[in-house]
């Protein structure tokens, strides 16, 4: 992720996200972006189509990294054994990708807290980072469809894995951006196992259908105990051939002080409105 992020891309990002901070961003042009970054106003616009495009750049080049290492253990992946892939994990393997996301933010320290704040500022961002989300769980549902058994696959446990991973990675994540200091990788690695307990153990503590709630510390979409691991529980569950009326299960962390507009937008984000 490093090396994709060149110099050129690191310096109009970093330069766009501190002119946003400083002036604002409708105050800031794409003149103001390329002056501070050293670069052509062309050379700008031959990496991105335009200020909304260059807030979420880095995403865009994490996606394709994301795309890239889960590849390598498709059925179809050049070079790979039959036998190496039976010893693949795939539930293992989008908990990976999803880390690459978080560290990737961590090592970008202060422009992530940067943007973090300029999203919660700038409405039109935060409907852009909905859909960036989206894109994030359906290459984490498209892979799982490929690699999981043949009697899962097509469930919607693939569904519920990847929006339950998206949700609680986002939930930590959000958690570090409001105070950096935190080491919260060992509760994300965790949090993580948790789901892949849950998912590979669908019955769960209760088979009861997930239903909404905005309680402190809880799971839009939680069954049973309450934790992340509920919730995959839950809608793998649900998922089960010929056991009735297919469900929705809708899969979203929320921070207990989180506002109604962050309710609102992380409903919209696990619906894929």
């Amino acid at each position: 992720m490093s090396a994709a992020r060149s110099n050129t891309h690191a310096q109009a990002v970093d330069a766009a996200i501190e002119l946003f901070t400083r002036k604002g961003y409708e105050q800031t042009t794409v003149e103001d972006i390329a002056d501070a970054a050293q670069i052509s106003r062309a050379t700008f616009f031959r990496r991105f189509r335009s200020k909304e495009d260059v807030v979420f750049a880095d995403h865009e080049l994490l996606l394709d990294a994301v795309v890239v290492l889960l590849g390598e253990t498709r059925p179809a992946a050049r070079g790979v054994t039959p036998e190496e892939l039976e010893n693949v994990d795939p539930y293992v393997e989008v908990c990976k990708a999803a880390r690459l996301v978080f560290d990737h933010h961590v090592g970008q320290r202060e422009t992530s807290v940067a943007r973090h704040r300029l999203l919660q500022d700038v409405p039109a961002l935060r409907d852009r980072e909905l859909v960036t989300t989206h894109r994030y769980e359906r290459a984490f549902t498209s892979y799982l469809r490929d690699t999981l058994p043949a009697d899962t696959r097509h469930s919607t446990a693939s569904v519920a894995f990847a929006a339950s991973v998206v949700a609680v990675h986002n939930a930590i994540l959000r958690r570090w951006l409001r105070d950096p200091e935190q080491d919260l990788r060992p509760e994300l690695e965790e949090a993580f196992a948790d789901l892949r307990r849950a998912a590979r153990n669908p019955a769960g503590p209760t088979t009861e259908p997930a239903t909404a709630s905005t309680s402190p510390g809880r799971t839009a979409g939680e069954a049973g105990d309450g934790s992340p691991a509920g919730a995959a529980a839950a809608a793998a569950a649900d998922s089960t051939v010929g056991a009735g009326p297919t469900r929705r299960v809708v899969v979203t962390v929320l921070d207990g002080d989180a506002d109604p507009d962050e309710v609102a937008r992380a409903v919209r984000d696990a619906l894929g409105a």
